[in-house]
């Protein structure tokens, strides 16, 4: 979507204030502000005052500046927000962003500024690789120095300008970032650019229940499927099974961090689906941290934006924990659940019979039960998102429960699954739907649209996933292999852990999120400074969604650097710069180039025998080396030659292995270069 208003500054200093006013009131109306606050005017009517006294001034000093162009209210869709001005003056970006009614610079102002020209480097195709700069206008606030140049990053460090001095902070901008041996921005090409922004999972749940749609919110890339195929065939399932009366189940399966989450909430909230006489679909999860912080984030945005009333209500009628959904329904057995579509996000964690019996009480498994609930429709739709490798707790039933309730049970019910849970890919761990014959009789459709094979978290680094697949497995020279192909995803090592915060607060610059994730069973990272136990987490239930929501200055927040999240707080969310603390339950064994697993019990560690709980245990390193979208450092700890339970050699160990995984190791606690 274009600017509001485009000129060149000599068209700007020749057009009439009001009419600008008239242009950006009737542009904001057709894009969906119908009520706009007086303030807003008078916002508009103190900026474009000061940018017409900046910009007589720029042209009576730099004649050629006449030809620069300036855009007012430039949409960033990934914030659902525009930015106040932008300057293009010739190879080089200036994003304005003005506060005129306050009295001086603040740092949140700096990092909303600094925040969209992040998201320019990152998703906006005609920046990419330009200079940009970032301005903080406050027109009464007192003149401030120039910050140093930061000249390994595009995204230079915020300038502040205030009325007076507006036009010398451009000017002096320019001159210094200007190359002229760089080919000029064309203003409408820059203007009318793709902006393919890549939301969180928090971001695109927010601007999903805002009315916007996947494709305005999603990247796609070149030649690969994406979001919106995936999106578009779950929507005809669904039309279809209505049609006909059927009852279908669609299995939709991803490598992690590829939006299987990002598909089902858009299924959940597609405008079309909630038309046309049907009732609306739900959204359930048994991940108890992400139903609480996405309702929580979806009920804020509703707050922020002022248009609803009972926002809890309303958003709980949407996101539920699927333990919930179940006990409500099975309390009215002879009812069926108001909702003829559900969407069953992390599907193979569902409980298998013995779990669901010692919970519920029930005795059969949470797959079976969910599909005899949904089977008292007269049609009904289960989109059950799957993801390999990616069960973390005792009593998970994986992806072949499913497959055996429905040869059992509901072999009435069309299935239709992607080749790869057919087939047992490697993104799902080699797990199957159907063991071999067990599908015989079944109406099932193959469909390819339904495998998502992009990583939508890590937008810097395609390969994430399959570099973590092979530092689990162990695979040193494979790992290595791949990190030429994650050069723009910064990926480093440390034996310091005050290194991991200055490293982590040096990368976060605007409103992006950083923290630090461990293993729930590292716990001996107690004596680091690091609690870890169960105790204290269920002691501060609330904790996690300021973690996640809260403002980066709040001392609740995840960009502290002073609270961990476990596995269980961060599956299946994310955050742009993560610090993941390793611990001594998953330490590598040179001699057997092998893992060791343990856990901790009274006062030492004990080997894990269990070839289940051995796998949980990996996974749970899986998720937390899959939670980055822009950079990670992993910290492994010293361990102390005082302490039994954290071995120093054990450490070293597995340091030197991740080392060879081709991880270089920083030691200075100062001077990352920021990317």
């Amino acid at each position: 979507m274009p600017a509001f208003y485009r000129a060149t500054l000599g068209a700007f200093l020749e057009d009439d204030p009001q009419r600008i006013v008239g242009l950006l009131t009737v542009a904001s109306g057709d894009s969906g502000f119908t009520e706009l606050k007086h303030r807003q005017t008078k916002a508009w009517q103190v900026e474009i005052a000061v940018l017409t006294s900046a910009c007589r001034a720029l042209v009576a000093t730099r004649s050629e500046s006449k030809d620069w162009s300036l855009l007012l209210e430039y949409p960033i869709p990934r914030r659902q927000k525009r930015m106040d001005a932008v300057l293009l003056v010739a190879d080089v970006i200036l994003g304005l962003e003005f506060k005129t009614a306050d009295k001086g610079h603040s740092p949140a102002t700096d990092r909303q500024t600094e925040d969209y020209a992040l998201d320019l480097r990152d998703f906006h195709e005609q920046s990419r690789g330009r200079r940009i700069i970032p301005i903080a206008v406050v027109p009464r606030a007192p003149s401030v120095p120039a910050p140093p140049s930061m000249d390994s990053n595009p995204v230079r460090p915020v300038q502040h300008a205030n009325a007076a001095d507006l036009a010398s902070v451009i000017l002096s901008a320019y001159e210094a970032e200007h190359d002229v041996t760089v080919i000029p921005l064309d203003p409408n090409a820059w203007d009318n650019s793709a902006y393919r922004p890549v939301p969180t999972i928090i971001e695109a749940a927010e601007a999903l229940y805002a009315g916007h749609d996947v494709r305005e919110i999603t990247h796609s890339h070149a030649g690969q499927k994406n979001l919106a195929e995936t999106s578009d065939k779950l929507v005809e399932i669904i039309r279809r099974a209505q049609q006909r009366r059927d009852k279908v189940v669609c299995f939709v399966t991803g490598i992690p961090g590829a939006g299987k989450t990002l598909a089902g909430l858009n299924v959940v909230h597609n405008p079309s689906l909630r038309g046309e006489g049907r009732p609306p679909a739900v959204f359930l999860s048994g991940n108890g941290p992400l139903v609480k912080i996405v309702s929580a984030a979806i009920v804020r945005d509703f707050r922020r934006r002022k248009q609803l009333g009972g926002a809890e209500r309303t958003v709980s009628t949407f996101v539920q924990n699927v333990h919930t959904f179940v006990r409500a329904a099975l309390d009215k057995p002879d009812q069926p659940p108001p909702e003829n579509v559900i969407v069953f996000d992390e599907a193979q964690r569902a409980w298998n019979s013995t779990q669901n019996e010692r919970k519920t009480g029930q005795e059969h498994s949470e797959p079976e039960i969910v599909l005899s609930i949904m089977d008292r429709h007269e049609w009904a739709v289960i989109v059950a998102l799957v993801g390999g490798g990616q069960e973390i707790n005792s009593g998970e039933a994986g992806l072949a429960e499913w497959g055996r309730s429905l040869q059992q049970r509901f072999r009435h019910w069309h299935v239709v699954a992607p080749p790869q849970a057919l087939d047992g890919d490697t993104s799902l761990a080699g797990h199957r739907l159907f063991e071999a014959g067990n599908e015989a009789g079944l109406h099932i459709e193959s469909e390819p649209s339904l495998h998502l094979d992009v990583n939508q978290r890590s937008f810097r680094a395609q390969r994430l996933a399959e570099w973590v697949q092979a530092v689990l497995a162990g695979d040193a020279a494979g790992a290595t292999a791949i990190m030429p192909d994650l050069v723009d995803f910064p990926l480093v090592i440390t034996r310091s852990l005050a290194t991991v915060r200055a490293w982590l607060r040096e990368h976060t610059r605007g409103l992006r999120r950083c923290g630090l994730i461990a293993s729930a069973n590292a716990v001996r990272l107690r004596a680091d400074g690091l609690e870890l136990s169960s105790g204290f987490r269920q002691g501060n239930r609330d904790m996690y969604v300021h973690w996640f929501l809260a403002n980066p200055s709040d001392v609740r927040s995840s960009n502290q650097l002073e609270v961990a999240a476990s596995e269980f707080e961060c599956q299946g969310l994310e955050l742009d710069w993560v610090g993941v603390c390793w611990g001594g339950d998953f330490t590598y064994n040179h001699a057997t180039r092998n893992w060791l697993y343990q856990c901790f019990a009274g006062k030492g560690w004990g080997d894990i025998r269990q070839e289940i709980d051995r796998r949980y245990l990996l996974n749970t390193y899986r998720v937390l080396l899959t939670r980055a979208r822009e950079g990670m450092i992993i910290w492994v700890p010293t361990g102390s030659v005082d302490d039994s339970t954290r071995p120093p050699d054990l450490f070293d160990v597995t340091a030197d292995y991740l080392k060879r995984c081709g991880i270089p190791e920083i030691r200075s606690q100062i001077a990352f270069h920021a990317t």
